[in-house]
């Protein structure tokens, strides 16, 4: 009998759907929000109507292109946590009311655990290399970066995490003060391209164990442009590339540093990537340049699934049915949800 499973992701402003069969994601829709661009961030508000409004179309699609109907599906999985909690209410009650009206299984999903697992993601189109367990994961996003430990799917441990901002923070607030459009992050990579990693210097931060800071490299970022702009007002539009350019280098570093540290401490040599900064160029070769360099195995997702997307859900609620880990209707969002919460620790 086919285990086929639908996927909702809806924990900030992307609504997407996906259906998995037997461990092949066949289906993967995503619907965007532009809205919140001319407000330099997201809208909490804004961002739950629209999911009201892209949910059923975006589900209807992702069904439509895996040749799958509501009656085969064994079970509606879900992004409990963490994330904008009107956002999540929004898949949450689509998913208890579709499993009710349907008679399935309901299964959440911890929105991290999804990013870990997001190079296990298989398609009937391509078969890639899926990462051996125990592995590192160096899991950067908009709000959290962490090493992690996985000894299996549903067996993880956090033993680094940043004591403050997050490097997507980084990005995305160094790309504010620089005049550069929301998401900042995709337009630093851009400029950072074209520019000398070495042409300036930021401060980096000196934290003990194998926890992360970023406060301090903004800190330094930001006065470093007020000393120079006092000089040449000009300052920013003339060094953009070469700015972005040290700054996307200054946080890989940082990044590496601590990785490295972790593969030393555990011995591990599988590392895995993952959530929303992994679509940084930089870090993509810093990483691939690491393993080379270590003799370590490195497993990047495809750039679709390192932002926000239901394949990843679906993948990880696919091993959360072989557990038989399921949720009962009485279930609620979380916006904030750690994973040792999630892994009962």
């Amino acid at each position: 009998m086919n285990i086929t499973i639908l996927a909702i992701e809806s924990s900030c402003d992307d609504t997407s759907a996906a259906v998995i069969q037997n461990g092949v994601v066949l289906s993967n829709s995503i619907a965007n929000q532009s809205v919140h661009e001319e407000y330099g961030g997201v809208v909490p508000e804004l961002a739950s109507r629209s999911h009201q409004q892209n949910i059923v179309p975006v589900i209807e699609k992702a069904l439509k292109q895996a040749g799958v109907t509501k009656q085969e599906i064994s079970a509606v999985a879900f992004t409990r946590g963490p994330g904008l909690l009107g956002s999540l209410l929004v898949g949450t009650s689509f998913a208890k009311g579709f499993a009710l009206a349907h008679g399935c299984k309901l299964i959440e999903v911890n929105h991290l655990h999804a990013h870990v697992l997001a190079s296990f993601i298989q398609t009937p189109q391509e078969k890639v290399p899926e990462p051996t367990f125990p592995f590192l994961c160096l899991l950067v996003s908009g709000g959290h970066t962490q090493i992690i430990v996985a000894q299996s799917f549903t067996n993880m441990e956090i033993i680094g995490t940043t004591i403050d901002d997050a490097a997507g923070e980084a990005f995305d607030k160094c790309a504010k003060v620089l005049g550069l459009p929301y998401p900042g992050g995709p337009h630093i990579d851009r400029h950072a391209q074209l520019g000398n990693p070495k042409a300036f210097s930021f401060n980096k931060p000196h934290i003990s164990g194998l926890d992360y800071s970023f406060s301090g490299l903004k800190t330094s970022v930001l006065y470093f442009l007020r000393d120079a702009l006092r000089t040449n007002p000009q300052f920013i539009e003339h060094h953009i590339d070469d700015i972005c350019a040290t700054l996307q280098k200054t946080i890989v570093d940082i990044l590496l540093d601590k990785l490295h540290k972790a593969v030393q401490q555990t011995g591990i040599k599988q590392i895995v990537i993952g959530g929303g900064v992994a679509a940084n160029s930089g870090l993509r070769n810093a990483i691939a340049d690491y393993g080379v360099q270590h003799t370590c195995a490195t497993y990047i997702p495809e750039l679709r699934y390192t932002t926000d997307n239901a394949a990843m859900i679906a993948v990880t609620a696919y091993h959360k049915y072989l557990a038989q880990d399921f949720a009962t209707q009485d279930i609620s969002p979380r916006a904030r949800y750690s994973l040792q919460e999630y892994f009962g620790r």
